[in-house]
């Protein structure tokens, strides 16, 4: 019983698929995968322009306020 059902699903899902058309693409699919590593490309250069920005002045510590509104909990104890 379930055998035939299982033949008779693959019998009706493979004559589907071979009447179906398959979607437009925009382009060539080798055009689609050089415009997409351009623009990845384009990101990764994007992104390390702005490395330089974490390194313009000398990381400065933060002093801890006790009338902060919501005080830093992990000063080990300098803020009192």
């Amino acid at each position: 019983m379930l055998a035939s059902l299982i033949s008779t699903a693959l019998a009706v899902g493979g004559e589907a698929a071979a009447h179906e058309e398959k979607a437009p693409l925009i382009a060539e699919p080798w055009v689609v995968g050089v415009v997409m590593f351009a623009l990845l490309v384009a990101m990764m250069f994007v992104t390390m322009s702005f490395t330089s920005l974490g390194r313009r002045h000398e990381a400065v510590e933060e002093h801890a306020d006790p009338h902060r509104q919501h005080p830093n909990k992990h000063d080990r104890g300098q803020g009192h």
